[in-house]
């Protein structure tokens, strides 16, 4: 036996301070000074802005809309959970040919169209509680404002001229692609030859016509000095390796507007009613429309000026196809306006289904409305962090969403609440003892796990996620908060606290158990808001104790009185079947009325 006191062994905490800097090159140094806050400490810092990319509203919503929106809104509340200011910006992209071509063929007004689709999407962010600051709509007449600004001073710099093209164009991608682009494949459903783009795999075809021009050539050395100087700019690093390389090979004048005769839903060019802006011009600015662009000098809006810029972006969330409009037209477009590029760009994979590409040709395309219908919109969001495939691509299954809810939320998480909270135990109790240090005598065994969960598990769990979320590894993050769980677990049934003969250790060993639980619900609040904070409303932890702050050992001493026999089953068993279909049936008429 030996007598120990809980002072002796518990390490001190270290503050933990995350810095991010942006090294922009000499060349462009003018450019992030412009936009650099220069607010005192007593002041407003920059919110952090992160976006997701604007969604056509031409097809409805699928499991990939639903994998990006999550992505962005866990890292908002990530960094409002460390008491950050965050902003999310998330909308409908709602000009061009196909958009055009999908309303005449409903026999609607694209206006009318568009509406439809933006509410569906606007539908889906709000069903899975992603926590935008705007919808934004490139129909929005600040948008309107903000893209014709901005053609105007990319023509007063020289940026544009008007000339014959001809290309190789996907009205899928509203892209013209050049000839090494091009590949001829043969159409699965009706075994006929068809050229696509090698990038995005959808159909092309040649068109020539006189259209404005962006001097996009000009911009290849300025594009290459800046991702030499930014090195993590886009993850994951492989895709940037490709990115550059096809930057070093050279860049092509990019056509940045179609004639209005075929073309007429769109913003027409200024002082050319001729013309319409090209889609991904007019789409890739609603980013700074969202900050107030046009700015003042600083980067504020006209309107705010003494509130700090949002802009550059401190994240912009992609899909893996999006790439070269995000990372090289996009840049290009801000460093010739004399703007910065935002701070970092993360593209994810895409979504499978028994490994093969998500179609509905196939059949195998998932509803989002119809999965967090069936499974629960937490359950979805944790699932989509835990297998959404950043570097390749996630393989969807309802087995294994079924079999991560069992065991992750109702036999881990869930379970791990209803142990905490047994008869035996006197939490509050606990907690008095270990803030008035009472010692007590334990065995080598029982002294041996104590230290293992306190010193090894919880100890530094928050900064082990924080450097996950840093790099944008959001389900190595959320198996870190897991693995608490996991240990905690693991200690409970090795103390075996229930045992005749161990009430003089009881309350002294349930500390550490006590504080997984907490910390580990803290942790996952990002990723399950609604679970999160049910678990934390049960275990009686204050509001106002669910920060950054308190999630730490000895944070917290004034949580979980009067839980002891609390039986709620925070994730109830998995439905038959026959039981879920009538559950989605409900939802969905409840939907509709």
């Amino acid at each position: 036996m030996m007598l120990l006191s809980r002072s002796s062994r518990v390490a001190g905490t270290t503050a933990y301070q995350c810095t991010c800097r942006y090294p922009y090159p000499r060349a462009i140094n003018h450019v992030a000074r412009r936009f650099q806050s220069t607010a005192s400490d007593t002041e407003p810092k920059k919110p952090y802005y992160i976006t997701t990319p604007i969604y056509y509203v031409n097809a409805a919503p699928h499991i990939g809309h639903l994998y990006t929106s999550v992505l962005a809104d866990v890292i908002k509340r990530w960094q409002q959970f460390k008491g950050n200011e965050s902003v999310l910006l998330t909308g409908t992209d709602e000009y061009g040919m196909k958009i055009q071509q999908a309303a005449g063929r409903a026999g609607i007004d694209p206006k009318e169209f568009c509406n439809t689709g933006a509410e569906t999407f606007k539908k889906l962010a709000d069903t899975a509680n992603i926590s935008y600051d705007r919808f934004i709509r490139t129909t929005d007449e600040d948008h309107k404002e903000a893209v014709q600004h901005f053609w105007r001073v990319l023509r007063e710099r020289g940026f544009i001229d008007l000339k014959k093209h001809s290309g190789w164009y996907s009205v899928s991608d509203e892209a013209f692609y050049p000839e090494s682009s091009i590949e001829q494949i043969v159409h699965p459903p009706t075994g006929q030859l068809i050229l696509v783009s090698k990038e995005t795999g959808k159909t092309v075809e040649w068109m020539s016509e006189e259209n404005y021009h962006f001097k996009l050539s000009a911009m290849a050395p300025q594009l290459l000095e800046f991702y030499h100087a930014n090195p993590t700019w886009l993850l994951p690093s492989q895709r940037y390796d490709l990115l550059k390389a096809e930057v070093s090979r050279g860049l092509e004048d990019l056509s940045i507007s179609r004639p209005r005769e075929r073309l007429n839903w769109g913003i027409p060019v200024p002082g050319d009613d001729s013309q319409t802006i090209y889609v991904w011009l007019d789409a890739l600015i609603n980013y700074i429309t969202f900050s107030g662009y046009p700015w003042l000098p600083g980067g504020t809006r006209p309107s705010d000026k003494d509130k700090p810029a949002v802009w550059p972006a401190d994240l912009q969330i992609i899909g893996k196809d999006i790439i070269r409009f995000h990372c090289i037209y996009w840049p290009a477009f801000l460093l010739a306006i004399g703007a910065p590029p935002p701070k970092r760009i993360l593209s994810h994979a895409h979504w499978t289904m028994s490994k093969r590409k998500m179609s509905k040709s196939d059949g195998n395309v998932v509803d989002p409305f119809h999965a967090m219908d069936r499974w629960g919109v937490d359950t979805m969001r944790f699932y989509m962090c835990m297998d959404g495939g950043i570097v390749n691509d996630g393989d969807y299954s309802n087995t294994e969403v079924e079999d991560k809810y069992t065991h992750y939320l109702g036999n881990q998480i869930g379970s791990l609440l209803t142990r905490i909270c047994s008869k035996k135990h006197d939490i509050a109790g606990s907690l008095r003892s270990e803030k008035v240090d009472v010692q007590v005598e334990l065995t080598e065994e029982m002294d041996k796990l104590y230290n293992h969960l306190r010193g090894n598990v919880l100890e530094g769990v928050r900064e082990r996620m924080e450097e996950r979320m840093e790099r944008c590894d959001l389900g190595g993050a959320l198996r870190e908060a897991l693995g608490v769980v996991a240990e905690t677990h693991k200690y409970i049934h090795a103390a075996a606290l229930w045992q005749e003969g161990k009430e003089r250790v009881r309350n002294y060993m349930l500390y550490p158990a006590l504080e997984g639980l907490r910390i580990s619900a803290l942790l996952m609040q990002p990723f399950m808001p609604e679970r999160m904070g049910r678990l934390l409303d049960l275990f009686k932890v204050r509001a106002e104790r669910r920060g950054w702050e308190c999630a730490a050992l000895g944070m917290d001493f004034e949580y979980g009185e009067g839980t002891e026999g609390m039986k709620e089953r925070l994730f109830p068993r998995i439905y038959s079947r026959e039981q879920q279909m009538e559950k989605v049936k409900a939802s969905r008429a409840q939907r509709r009325a």
